[in-house]
């Protein structure tokens, strides 16, 4: 099944290309044209094809046109350059395809079982900074593969064990005997600093946090029942922060390090067996050879310690192991700090090699930069400290709250404080998913509020102006959705394709994991649209009826196109700005 433009344009030249005996393994290379007065698409693979025939390239170029039949699809093709062939879709076949809506429904090749793993703080303390990108990024990732029909399961990896558990346990055991847990338990980036200090300077309590180690990892009831209260607490915490970002986490989704623990014994022994891990100097390890790593890096893979504890890595195997073999996924992302990076090919190699993931499964690692302040470090609070991540959502919703009352002094409290929310939490968001996630990024609340340039206030303005457009008409957008379009303007084209292009783009989206992709997209649309609304006028009284309905039918999908993809953003849309 044909589901985009793109792949009905290129299979019909594949098809010329084929009719000319240029093989199968000479790419089309068709891409989006240089400049939209050149035409909608433009095909270069004509100049590899020439050398392989060994002819012309605009000679060949010119032999490809004779073999396209299809003016249903394609108006006007043209050779630019040494070879270029410029394409220009046709005004009714453009036309046709957004009248039907189809253009907005997207299906992947087929449906993926895919387990996305994300945010991932660490239960001991409260979420921070660091942990937005990994939030916010996978969030949209979620919501973009279920959009396309597959079966999408959220795994929250908690960090809900290990030895730092001990210590809190112990100062939550001497908490509740002074019936004032719940009182410390509200901060817990205090908790564990408080904690850390008895752990430092007390050597009895140093000594009943290390027994308290050993008990939570036998089991034992009274440090269990403590290490539940601990981390039910803290996920409390952690809910809330992802409710506030308006994620679709929830605490199903938190699956914690402790969940896997009796699956890490069997992982051991199955690469000991297999002589895939290997003694050393006590610890067990697995090394990996430069060319299975791609990289010279030596550093083992440590699955159990000389003194018998496990690590990270050994969770991560289980955890695969529970994925490929319980959960049925075909393909695993993981949205974690690119810092993470060796250890995740680590992973990878190891999991394909002791077959705990078949060879077909395809495992991700969707890495990120860093946040940076605007002093182009590491984002931190003025002493030094690591910034809540609670606290820069209060501040984005303060600051909006105070542009929003400045913009609009006639609104009352309620409205503003309600349009506030969504408008800070969006623009924090989106600021963050707009950057190529690869690269480090300068937080700014300045930007990132703008009502100018590719900011989330820019976005949902231009959202809000599609809508008055029908609101001063006394008209509903939605009942111009699947009304005739007829395209005969420069700028109706432009649009047109646009929209045309939404499938491509977030297929491209899904398959690179790359939400900026996304967000460019909308930037463009958005652009489109206001040229569009300056140069054909639509509520104007020499405007005849006939023009009137097919523009008006064009700006209702341009806002559903909108609305669509700021939701896969996770962005709500608003009704007014």
């Amino acid at each position: 099944m044909i589901a985009t433009v793109y792949q009905e344009i290129e299979q019909i030249f594949r098809q010329a290309f084929s009719n000319l005996g240029i093989p199968d393994s000479v790419p089309v290379v068709l891409q989006d044209a240089s400049k939209p007065e050149f035409g909608d698409y433009q095909v270069n693979g004509a100049m590899a094809a020439a050398k392989t025939l060994k002819m012309n390239p605009r000679e060949l170029a010119g032999k490809l046109i004779e073999q396209i039949n299809s003016p249903q699809i394609i108006s006007h093709l043209e050779i630019a350059g040494p070879g270029f062939i410029n394409i220009k879709l046709s005004d009714q076949y453009l036309a046709g395809l957004l009248a039907d809506g189809s253009v907005l429904k997207v299906n992947d090749d087929r449906e993926h079982t895919i387990v996305v793993d994300y945010s991932a703080p660490n239960l001991a303390k409260e979420m921070h900074v660091g942990h937005l990108r990994s939030t916010v990024i996978g969030d949209a990732l979620v919501r973009i593969y279920e959009f396309l029909g597959n079966k999408v399961i959220r795994r929250n990896h908690v960090g809900d064990w290990g030895t730092q558990f001990g210590m809190l346990t112990a100062y939550l055991f001497e908490l509740n005997q002074q019936e004032n847990a719940a009182i410390e338990l509200h901060d817990l980036e205090e908790f564990y600093r408080k904690s850390k200090v008895r752990f430092d300077e007390d050597a009895d309590f140093a000594n009943r946090a290390r027994e308290f180690v050993v008990r939570l990892q036998s089991g034992d009831p009274q440090v269990l029942a403590l290490w539940r209260q601990f981390v039910e607490t803290s996920l409390g915490h952690c809910q809330e922060i992802c409710d506030r970002l308006g994620t679709k986490l929830t605490r199903e989704d938190a699956v914690g390090e402790s969940s896997y623990n009796d699956l890490l014994a069997p992982m051991v022994s199955r690469l000991m067996d297999s002589g895939i891990a290997i003694d050393s100097e006590g610890a067990k390890c697995v090394f990996l050879t430069p060319e299975e790593l791609g990289s010279k890096d030596e550093t083992p893979f440590i699955i159990q310690k000389k003194d018998g504890g496990y690590l990270y890595a050994t969770t991560d195997i289980a955890a695969v192991y529970d994925r490929v073999h319980n959960l049925g996924a075909d393909r695993l992302v993981y949205v974690i700090d690119a810092r993470q990076s060796l250890h995740l090919k680590q992973l990878f190699v190891v999991s394909k090699k002791a077959g705990i993931a078949s060879p077909e499964i395809k495992m991700e690692h969707s890495a990120f930069g860093t946040m940076m302040g605007e002093d182009g470090k590491p984002f931190k609070t003025r002493s030094g400290g690591t910034v809540k991540l609670i606290d820069l959502i209060n501040e984005a919703i303060e600051r909006a709250e105070t542009m929003i009352r400045e913009r609009n002094p006639e609104w009352s409290k309620e409205e503003v404080i309600a349009l506030a929310q969504t408008l800070g939490v969006s623009s924090m968001k989106y600021a963050d998913l707009s950057k190529n996630r690869l690269s480090d990024y300068i937080f700014s609340f300045d930007k990132m509020l703008a009502f100018d340039g590719n900011t989330a206030p820019y976005l949902l303005y231009a959202y809000t102006r599609i809508n008055s457009i029908f609101n001063k008409a006394g008209l509903e957008r939605e009942e111009y959705l699947g009304k005739n379009i007829t395209i005969n303007e420069f700028d109706e084209h432009r649009l047109a394709v646009h929209i045309a292009k939404f499938a491509e783009k977030l297929l491209q989206t899904a398959k690179e994991n790359y939400p900026h992709y996304l967000c460019g997209y909308i930037y463009e649309l958005a652009g489109l649209f206001m040229k569009f609304y300056e140069s054909c006028p639509i509520l104007r009284s020499d405007v005849s009826d006939d023009i009137r309905a097919s523009r008006l039918a064009l700006a209702a999908l341009t806002g559903e196109t909108l609305k669509l993809s700021l939701s896969l953003l996770g962005i709500p849309v608003v009704e007014r700005m």
